[in-house]
Order: structure tokens, then sequence, then C-alpha cells
């Protein structure tokens, strides 16, 4: 019905009112009121969605659009502008985490320039961020943190080691788990000779280091799991319940895992299974941001009577990360070292 009908509509009531004495007065109140009802709904409808037929509001070629990456409100992230060809390399090693065009699947996830740690630049947490890190915690507190992190980085350093780059670098990384595939492996060697070693939780060295290797640059720690640490040890507190009340770090080597690079890994990558992602997932990806060429001894992922008991939690979905995993290294991100 176009729009002249409906306002001739109008009138037609309001002549019969006038003409016709076989409407009571309150029948032609509640007709005219309607009326008017209509036609200011049908004004309100054209406003939003415009006139039927106007061909010049028509978006052209919409259908040749191209796909955007929409930046998450996670702190300190920034979308910076892809090389120009898929053949320009972000680092100096024969295969670098960072350069696009390999996976789809990847680039459409990885979004490198969210902070891994904690910082002064990115304090501020998004309220989804703090209330889903917070309900993480035995007991939910919500409560401000701001001043007690500005208490913490007058001690321990408020700047990311991380934020440098240059393409002409190669860091190398490996990512040690805790997994009984590495005895008899005889990875040692090749562990030690890397840039950054990460280990985590509890991760024996002393009596295995010709399979785990012994040096270690990064330990990452869930608060329960934490201990004293050598001087030359970046501690990578991965927190969301209570500290012991002492610890034996160089606090100039504290980081704290950013909340927000915590959400992101599960929001991005493990997609919500499991209650939140393992310790052995967020590592990899710390890696997978700071490291131009990762490499991962096995953690959790192992077939063997003992991993089902960590795959019945609950907490963590194993199998999922593993899934991954094989993702990661099949795109050419990671290398997987299996062991025995």
């Amino acid at each position: 019905v176009s729009l002249k009908r409906n306002r001739n509509l109008v009138f037609i009531v309001a002549a019969l009112c006038l003409t016709s004495g076989r409407l009571s007065s309150r029948a032609c109140v509640l007709l005219s009121s309607l009326a008017v009802v209509f036609l200011t709904s049908l004004f309100f409808s054209v406003s939003l969605r415009g006139a039927v037929g106007f061909n010049y509001l028509e978006a052209p070629g919409w259908e040749e659009s191209r796909r955007v990456k929409l930046v998450p409100s996670y702190a300190g992230a920034h979308q910076l502008a892809l090389p120009d060809s898929p053949q320009q390399r972000t680092c100096s090693c024969p295969r670098c985490v960072g350069d696009p065009g390999v996976s789809e699947w990847f680039d459409e996830n990885y979004e490198p320039d969210i902070s891994p740690v904690w910082t002064k630049d990115n304090i501020e947490l998004p309220s989804d961020v703090y209330y889903w890190w917070v309900m993480l915690q035995p007991q939910f507190k919500p409560h401000s943190i701001h001043q007690v992190l500005l208490r913490l980085f007058q001690v321990i350093p408020g700047h990311s080691p991380y934020a440098w780059w240059d393409q002409r670098r190669c860091l190398r990384c490996a990512v040690v788990g805790n997994s009984g595939n590495l005895r008899g492996a005889a990875y040692g060697a090749a562990i030690d000779g890397h840039n950054y070693i990460m280990r985590i939780n509890l991760a024996p060295t002393v009596g295995y280091e010709g399979d785990a290797g012994s040096r270690t640059t990064h330990h990452f720690m869930y608060p329960e799991s934490a201990k004293n640490l050598a001087a030359n040890v970046s501690f990578v507190l991965v927190t969301y319940a209570p500290v012991k009340q002492f610890l034996r770090v160089d606090k100039d080597k504290v980081q704290i895992f950013n909340p927000a690079f915590f959400k992101y890994i599960h929001d991005r990558w493990t997609k919500h299974h499991g209650r939140y992602p393992s310790t052995g997932m967020l590592v990899l990806f710390f890696a997978l941001h700071v490291c131009d060429e990762p490499g991962n001894w096995h953690h959790y992922w192992e077939q063997n009577r003992y991993s089902g008991e960590f795959r019945k939690t609950g907490v963590h979905d194993a199998d999922y990360e593993a899934q991954i995993i094989q993702r990661l290294a099949k795109a050419g991100k990671i290398t997987v070292y299996p062991g025995k």
C-alpha cells in the first residue's frame, strides 16, 4: 500500500465521522487514533529502511565486498597492516610464525599485536575480560585491582620485554612440557640450543638433562605450583588465585600473564572447549607471539594410560587442544617433537 493511499485512508475515516450519523463519537475517535498510529508507524518504517523503489539507496557491488578482520576489544591489541605481498618475510628463520598467507585458518585467528604480558601499557582490562578472569578464581571477589597493579609495577618491570621486532632476527623457542614421552628421547642438546626455553609448572630437569635439557629461560606457573627459581630465569605467573606469600625469584624477571591474552586464546583458539585453556596451551601461544620459530615438546597430549585422567577433568579439553597443535604443525607454524 503506497504512502499516498494510507494518507487518503485517514481523510476517508475523518469524512465518515463528520458526515455520517451512524458512527458514534467514541467510534470516530477510536478509528481516527488507529489511523494516525498506523500512519506514524509507516513513516517510522520508511525512515529506517528507506522507501521502496529508491535505487540510489542500494549499495552497489555488495556481493563483491571483501571480508575484513575485526579486532576484539582486548587490551593492548591493535591491527597492523599486513605486508603488501604474502612473500614478505617477518623474520630471518627458514619458517616464520608471523608470515601471512600460509594458512587462512591461522591468519583469521592470529592477532600479532596483543601483548602476552600484563604491563602498565595495558593495565586496564575490558569489562568482559575482567569478569571472565575473576570468575576463574576459587572465590569470586569482583574488586578493583588497579592500585595493586600500580604498586606491583613499582617493584617488577612495568613494560613488555617483547615489544621490539626485527625482521633480521631469528628467535627460536622451545616449549617443553612434562610428558613421559620425553624420557629416552635424547632431546636435551636440541632443546638447550634454542634462544628461549619455556617450561611449565614443576618441570623436572635434574637427572633428565639428556632428554629434557638443562637450560630454562622462562618458567610458567599457576600460583599453586609456584616455586623458587634461579636468578636468570624469567618467572611468568599465570594468576587467577592467591599467590604464595613468599617466593624467591629475581624481581626484574617477573612477568604477569595478561588476562586479555588468556581470554583471547579461550575465544579464538580453544573456542570455549573446556573451562579455560591448559597451561601448556597458554605457553605455546605465548611462544607463538614472542618467538619467530617455536618448537613444542609434548605435554599432556600423549596417548598413554595416565593421560586419560587429565582428559576426564572437564577443566581442559585435551583432545581439542591436541587438534589445534596438529593444525599448527600442519600449517608449518610449529614443529612438534613427540618423543617415544
